[in-house]
């Protein structure tokens, strides 16, 4: 399990940015998430990590 936390503001983003981040059910700047560590969130987060803290759990 990984929790996340939106950092950063995804204004100025290209649109596959802005897609990746709602699908990872984020909102708004700080809000977080517990999520678990499957091959496929994990490239999520790597596509976001300039705007996201992750943290294992």
């Amino acid at each position: 399990m990984v929790k996340v936390t939106l950092v950063k503001s995804t204004n100025g983003e290209i649109a596959s940015v802005k897609a990746t981040v709602a699908a990872l059910g984020l909102k708004k700047i700080r809000q977080e998430r517990t999520l678990e560590e499957t091959p496929a969130n994990m490239g999520q987060l790597k596509k976001v990590a300039h705007l996201v803290k992750v943290e294992k759990v």
